[in-house]
């Protein structure tokens, strides 16, 4: 009897960790496309207006912009457990906002056609290995190491190639980023259910964000890598 109690009282509690981690799982979801949303809409409405992206790509503002996400992305990692929720939320979605800025060029660079095309293409990826890193039971931190040694390589050589404006050094630069994010979607997806294990649910929100944060990248960058490999210019 007392063995029939302890089995039944393990998967309750089984279960209410599985409820509490899929409550977490769409909440990091919800905020990632949320952010997702502010960032094309941002995008979209400042590709439409040649006052605005002449005031800002030409002149030095435009690596003002292409900075500032960057800053925002420290900014939260070293402040987001002293910030309120509230204001994490609303920082999260500054940072959104700034990155639509930033991506602005994609639409005056890229047919409509072609960007539907390949953000279609992205989000059938990114949830496939999303998918796979959170229903595996594999250990993906392994990885972790390789794949960050892979994002450095690619930031560095990025940074290279803007002064070298080498086509063939920019399309293996996309090649390998895609791989890279590809991988570091399915890595990040198991990370965010491991630091909901280890907080035990604790401060969900401003970790939601920050997961969301980190999908959001992901996401990001791999299209942007597609955009580079498939996307059709005007």
């Amino acid at each position: 009897m007392a063995e029939l109690k302890q089995n039944t009282y393990s998967q309750a509690n089984t279960a209410t960790i599985d409820a509490g981690l899929r409550d977490y799982m769409l909440k990091v979801y919800n905020y990632m496309t949320s952010g997702l949303a502010i960032s094309g809409l941002v995008a979209w409405g400042f590709s439409k207006s040649p006052m605005l992206m002449g005031a800002i790509y030409g002149t030095a503002l435009q690596w003002v912009v292409m900075l500032a996400p960057l800053g925002f992305i420290f900014f939260l990692g070293a402040r987001l457990q002293k910030m309120s929720n509230s204001a994490a939320q609303m920082t999260f979605w500054a940072f959104s906002a700034v990155m639509g800025i930033s991506l602005s060029y994609i639409f005056i660079v890229y047919t409509g056609v072609s960007i539907t095309r390949v953000f279609l293409i992205t989000c059938s990826v990114f949830a496939a290995m999303s998918i796979y890193g959170y229903t595996t039971k594999r250990d993906l931190t392994k990885f972790g190491s390789f794949l960050m040694m892979g994002l450095i390589g690619i930031i560095l050589a990025s940074i290279v190639n803007i002064f070298m404006q080498s086509s063939m050094m920019q399309f293996v630069i996309s090649c390998i980023g895609v791989l890279v994010f590809v991988g570091l979607t399915a890595y990040d997806t198991q990370k965010i259910k491991s630091v909901y294990y280890a907080t035990g649910g604790q401060q969900a929100t401003k970790t939601a964000i920050m997961g969301a944060l980190t999908l959001y990248l992901d996401f990001i960058n791999l299209f942007v890598m597609l955009m580079q490999l498939f996307g059709q210019r005007r």
